[in-house]
């Protein structure tokens, strides 16, 4: 022990991890969920996490409560990109006793659905649209109890969004949402489905094919994409990591 120092002068606290995961699923962002089997807010819809153990540091206990909770396969959650959000710290943001948040983001393509059974504190888990969330849905949600999250979920959901949102302005994170091979009008659906705003393809289109190593031309091939006219070209994702310029969201976009 390093002298002088007395570890009982100070109020012991729990630590724990909170992940919120989105996804793009039939044109919806859409976050994964779970449904608290234990107290408190048994029942109640809240983010994948739990307590931090004495000899994990805070990503080791955000993967393994993730893959305990929703029942990924290990190889899927070991290979996620989790990008740490902030620290929640309200004294009173727990019931049971003192605890610090650590939060998570990722924004990830192709997940399995969820075990229908969860672990620890988990009943179940799935793909929740994110627009069904919250006292003031944007469409018609399955389960009532999603007019609020447990604990300080809701307030987490909604920094998570803002910086998912964000790093699509600067970074070359929206092509990982795409195909392999994808059309322009595939890459502009997962901008609008994040940013829940219509963009001018015209606009669109020139933005992205100028800027350097955000995407590459894939030689002679082409897609049938339903409408009329000659089959839209693919691309692939090109070796840009970061957008310069970045692709900013319109000031006051058209909303979906």
């Amino acid at each position: 022990m390093t002298a002088g120092y007395d570890p009982a002068a100070f109020v012991p606290f729990a630590v724990t991890v909170d992940l919120a995961v989105f996804t793009v699923r039939g044109g919806r962002l859409h976050v994964l969920l779970i449904r608290r089997g234990q107290q408190p807010y048994e029942g109640a819809w809240a983010l994948p996490g739990g307590f931090v153990t004495p000899r994990e540091s805070a990503e080791t206990a955000a993967r393994r409560e993730l893959a305990e909770e929703t029942g990924l396969p290990e190889n899927v959650v070991a290979a996620l990109h989790l990008e740490q959000l902030r620290t929640y710290s309200e004294p009173d943001r727990d019931p049971r006793m003192r605890v610090v948040s650590v939060a998570f983001t990722a924004l990830v393509a192709d997940l399995p659905e969820p075990a229908a059974q969860g672990g620890g504190d988990a009943a179940h888990a799935r793909w929740v649209p994110v627009g069904e969330i919250g006292p003031h849905p944007a469409s018609g949600r399955e389960d009532a109890d999603l007019a609020s999250l447990a604990f300080d979920h809701a307030v987490i959901l909604a920094d998570a969004r803002e910086r998912v949102g964000s790093k699509l302005e600067y970074t070359c994170l929206a092509t990982a949402f795409c195909p392999p091979e994808f059309t322009l009008g595939e890459l502009q659906s997962v901008y609008e489905t994040v940013w829940d705003t219509a963009l001018d393809r015209p606009n669109f289109r020139r933005k992205v094919l100028a800027t350097p190593g955000f995407v590459e031309a894939v030689p002679g091939a082409a897609r049938l994409t339903g409408g009329r006219g000659k089959p839209a070209a693919l691309y692939r994702p090109g070796p840009a990591t970061a957008l310069h310029p970045p692709l900013l969201r319109p000031s006051e976009g058209r909303t979906r």
